[in-house]
């Protein structure tokens, strides 16, 4: 990657060291608050749904999309924004059908549900199968995180790694999802900045939108590319739509609002964000191709641009917003993570009858467990140890990805199958998927959509176009055992109809997931238990003053148009960020 240590100037370290500051104050300032197992895991169900929204689309990208997609848009051109896209499909779909009822699941953990409707086998096969997969997956996108804090601040790898999963690991512990959703929308906020300060000036830097568009190649801005054709897009789609509708840190923000009408917004807004969103983060990497002809990694498009572009101080906040994504990520995970654990393992297994301190307190200890074990799987990716079996865990998990989707996603909306059918199409899509992956590493060359994938030239972090490859072979496994998963069920059904005990508690289950919330007996206990309803406006506003203040703090190394931007874009938070706190009325108990 392109090095820009030598750029790093004093006003970007201290961007950089307000910017961490200011997250571990925001979990600082949620610890106490944090009563009851309600509270830390899904926030009340009182997080506002516009806050839920921005933890989303936070939490569904990391700054791997800064490397790839920003590659892919500068060699290919627009594809590489369409590719972004598909999350605006795959949204509706999740959103539309799934959200609700997610709501009205009335769940603390994602996986909690299961039992109510498979029954306890099939929860604690998902709880554990799904826990490796996630630090695997976090792992990855913290080595990926360090990597570039690395290459940008002149720090070591490893000391990057244990910075950046430190931070993250503190204000996910001390503040629970509150925190989480807050500081989301924080990153939400420096993002924003950085792409508002980058956008301009790349532009201008390429002589303007019309000498990009006169200048580009033929069919740079065509939807697709003869590389990504619409065969590879479509069926990529369907992948996202289902990960999307189950994926733990996802789902959780549906059911962490008041109110199922919340939980339809946080989609909506999910789709606007994804729809405007990816032609301001990548088109940068499109006007590069006029300045910066001669890149020798498409990768290092972003950092390079930053390098170039962005004055003293500004720089570091560009750094902030790449990596933002990732903590956004990975803050997300350890909650819901350790909600799994907390709720699925501990209270189901060990204490059913623990108090919610005690809960709080098992919960906080599972952050800090699931923080660690990410922590040092990365670290010891970090030092080239076991590369190679690294990507085969990372290609095994992705196997999981139909079968476990199948099972949940028709659990909240089908009577018809019971949880050995369930286990059996389980069990048959993980065969499945497991032959394909030994044809992958038992052969030289796998084809699959008129795209061809070579196991020796894969690497997961930087190989760009190898990671396309990566994502191919991971859509024709989900393909190939969501058609296991589904003959796999049918057998199930066929070998073992279901028992009259086993359809009244899924008609049971199905009507609870159909009736509004507060139509049900149990939801005003619900919400006597979680305690109090908390206000997000001081806090934000609070955070926006401090951004503000730092950007104003980095204005005199600023010149021409980023002095004019960083100034006005500075003033704009500071405004906002003064009526917040200003109008701000909090309910919140003083402890």
């Amino acid at each position: 990657m392109t090095e820009i240590r030598g750029q790093m100037q004093l006003p970007d370290y201290l961007m950089l060291a307000g910017y961490f500051v200011l997250m571990l104050g925001v979990g600082g300032y949620f610890y106490r608050y944090m009563k009851g197992i309600k509270d830390y895991f899904s926030g009340s169900n009182s997080i506002p749904w516009w806050l839920s929204g921005v933890s989303f689309y936070m939490t569904s990208f990391s700054v791997a999309a800064f490397v790839f997609y920003p590659s892919l848009c500068y060699r290919y051109g627009f594809v590489g924004i369409t590719l972004m896209w598909i999350t605006v499909p795959a949204t509706l779909f999740s959103a539309g059908l799934f959200a609700k009822r997610w709501r009205r699941a009335r769940i603390d953990s994602p996986v909690e549900y299961l039992e109510t409707r498979f029954g306890p086998a099939l929860r604690q096969v998902f709880a554990w199968q799904g826990i490796p997969v996630i630090i695997i997956d976090d792992a990855i996108k913290l080595l990926a995180t360090g990597t570039f804090v690395s290459i940008c601040t002149g720090l070591p790898k490893s000391s990057s790694i244990i910075l950046c999963g430190g931070i993250m690991l503190v204000y996910t512990f001390m503040g629970g999802l509150w925190a989480v959703a807050v500081t989301d929308f924080i990153q939400f906020i420096v993002l924003g900045i950085g792409l508002m300060v980058i956008l301009p000036l790349s532009i201008g830097k390429a002589g303007g939108i019309t000498a990009i568009l006169n200048n580009s190649p033929e069919g740079f801005f065509n939807f697709s590319a003869p590389e990504f054709p619409w065969s590879y897009i479509l069926p990529l789609i369907l992948l996202y739509a289902l990960s999307w509708s189950v994926n733990w840190a996802l789902v959780q923000r549906y059911y962490c609002v008041p109110r199922e009408k919340d939980a339809l917004k946080v989609g909506w807004m999910v789709m606007a964000l994804y729809t405007f969103g990816p032609p301001l983060m990548f088109f940068p990497a499109i006007a590069a191709r006029q300045f910066l002809p001669q890149l020798s990694d498409a990768g290092d498009v972003y950092p390079t641009l930053c390098a170039q572009l962005l004055p003293a101080g500004m720089l570091g906040l560009a750094i902030a917003a790449m990596f933002a994504a990732t903590m956004s990520t990975l803050s997300g995970h350890y909650n819901v993570c350790s909600s799994v654990l907390t709720n699925d393992v501990y209270r189901r297994l060990i204490r059913p009858g623990a108090s919610q301190w005690e809960l709080v307190q098992i919960g906080r200890l599972m952050t800090i467990v699931i923080g660690v074990i990410a922590l040092g799987v990365s670290l010891i990716m970090a030092q080239g140890k076991a590369e190679d079996l690294f990507r085969i865990m990372v290609t095994l998990f992705s196997i999981a990805t139909a079968p476990v989707a199948i099972p949940m996603i028709i659990g909240l909306v089908s009577r018809r199958f019971n949880s050995f059918c369930a286990m059996t199409g389980f069990f048959f899509g993980i065969i499945l998927g497991l032959g394909l992956f030994a044809l992958s590493r038992y052969n030289a060359e796998v084809s699959f959509l008129g795209l061809t994938w070579k196991p020796e030239t894969e690497d997961i972090l930087f190989g760009h176009l190898a990671l396309k490859m990566e994502i191919v072979m991971l859509l024709g496994t989900a393909l190939f055992t969501f058609t296991g998963m589904l003959m796999g069920m049918a057998l199930g059904a066929w070998i073992k109809p279901m028992t009259q005990e086993e359809q009244s508690r899924i008609d049971a289950f199905i009507q609870r997931v159909e009736t509004p919330i507060g139509q049900l007996e149990s939801d005003d206990a619900i919400m006597r238990e979680s305690g109090f309803m908390l206000s997000p406006f001081r806090v934000v506003g609070v955070c926006l003053i401090a951004i503000a203040l730092m950007m104003m703090a980095v204005v005199p190394w600023a010149k021409g148009l980023a002095f004019a931007v960083d100034l006005g874009l500075s003033l704009v938070l500071l405004i906002i960020g003064g009526i917040l706190f200003k109008t701000s009325r909090s309910n919140i108990p003083e402890s």
